[in-house]
C-alpha cells in the first residue's frame, strides 16, 4: 500500500492563519518576556525558537527525514523541561510484509483489566482524569448487547461474577476506518501495516473522528493530560505513545513503538491468561493466522463494512 500527499487537503488556508496569529504571539511574547524563552503552562521553560519551529510544523506526511528528526529533538527538549527526565522520541516504520492483527479468546478473559493497567503504563495516558484506551465489558452470558454492557464493573470485586463474561475493546484498526475518512485535516491515516495512527500535532480537537468510531475507541484530551514524573515512559514513539497535549485526539496504536521493534503490544504481555493473540497476519506460520483458520471467529459489528482487524473466538 503507497501513500501520497496527493490525498492531503490543501491547507493554505489553515497555515496562513497559522502564520497570521504566530507573528502577534510572537511579537507579543518578544515585548512581554524581552528574552529568547518564554514560559507556558503546556511546554515549560522552551525557547521561542522551539515554539516557533512547533507552531509552524508540518503534517508528518509531509515533512522530509530531517524535519521529522528537528521535530523529534523538540519534542525531547520539551519533555525534558516538562517532566525532568530524559525522554526518547523515536519514530519507527512500518515492517515489510507485515499486517498487524488481534485475536482476543473470551473464554480465557476473567476481566482482570491487567490489559488496561498495561497499556497506561506504557503508552503515558493521563492518570487524572484517568484515560483508558482498552475498556473491559462486563457481560451477562448468553447475551451479546454492547449498548447494556457494564464496562465499570467495580474493580475491587472478585472476578469473574458467576453468570458473566468480559469482552475487552479497543481500536480495532479496520481496514476501512471510518474515523480516517471523518477527519477534515487528515490528521488519522492508516500506515501500511494496517495500524491507524494520529499526527497529534495536526489534530485540531474536533472530535468528528469519535463521532464515526463505532468502537469508542477514540479519546480526546479534555484538560491537561495528568501524568506524574514517576509514571512517564521514557521510551516513546512520535506516531505512538509520547506525551500528549490537551485538546488532541488519541487511542491504541497496537503499541506501534513495541509492535514495530518485533515486541508484543503491552497489553497482551499483562495478560495473565493468555487471552491475547496478536502478530502479522501476512505470515502463513504466525498463531493469530492459526486462530483465524482453525477457531470460529467473529468480529463486532461487520456489518458497517469496517472490516476490523480485531477478532474474538471462545475454546
Amino acid at each position: 500500500m503507497k501513500f501520497t500527499n496527493n490525498n492531503l487537503p490543501d491547507l493554505g488556508r489553515r497555515k496562513a492563519i497559522r502564520l497570521v496569529g504566530m507573528g502577534a504571539a510572537v511579537g507579543m511574547g518578544a515585548l512581554a518576556s524581552g528574552s529568547s524563552s518564554l514560559a507556558t503552562p503546556n511546554m515549560g521553560n522552551v525557547s521561542l525558537a522551539d515554539q516557533v519551529g512547533s507552531f509552524f510544523q508540518d503534517h508528518y506526511k509531509r515533512m522530509s527525514p530531517e524535519e521529522i528528526q528537528e521535530a523529534i529533538e523538540r519534542l525531547e527538549r520539551k519533555y525534558k523541561s516538562k517532566y525532568q527526565v530524559e525522554v526518547k522520541v523515536g519514530d519507527p516504520k512500518p515492517l515489510p510484509d507485515v499486517l498487524f492483527g488481534y485475536a482476543l479468546n473470551i473464554s480465557k478473559c476473567q476481566g482482570y483489566r491487567e490489559c488496561v493497567k498495561g497499556c497506561t503504563a506504557e503508552n503515558n495516558q493521563s492518570k487524572d482524569p484517568n484515560l483508558e484506551y482498552i475498556r473491559v465489558l462486563e457481560m451477562d452470558r448468553g447475551q451479546m448487547n454492547l449498548e447494556t454492557a457494564d464496562p465499570y464493573y467495580p474493580s475491587t470485586e472478585e472476578v469473574p461474577k458467576p453468570g458473566k463474561f468480559y469482552l475487552p475493546i479497543q481500536c480495532h484498526h479496520c481496514e476501512n476506518p471510518p474515523c480516517v475518512k471523518a477527519c477534515p485535516v487528515k490528521a488519522t491515516w492508516k500506515e501500511p501495516d494496517g495500524i491507524v495512527v494520529i499526527d497529534y500535532n495536526w489534530c485540531i480537537g474536533c472530535r468528528m473522528c469519535a463521532n464515526a468510531c463505532p468502537y469508542w475507541a477514540r479519546k480526546f484530551n479534555w484538560t491537561e493530560p495528568n501524568l506524574p514524573v514517576d509514571t512517564v515512559n521514557t521510551q516513546t514513539g512520535y506516531l505512538s505513545n509520547r506525551p500528549r497535549e490537551k485538546g488532541v485526539m488519541e487511542k491504541c496504536t497496537f503499541c506501534a513503538q513495541r509492535s514495530r521493534e518485533g515486541r508484543m503490544p503491552a497489553c497482551q504481555e499483562a495478560c495473565p491468561t493468555g487471552a491475547r493473540v496478536f502478530g502479522n497476519l501476512l505470515d502463513p506460520d504466525s498463531e493469530i493466522r492459526y486462530v483465524l483458520e482453525n477457531k470460529n471467529v467473529f468480529r463486532l459489528k461487520e456489518e458497517l463494512n469496517t472490516e476490523p482487524k480485531f477478532w474474538y473466538y471462545s475454546d
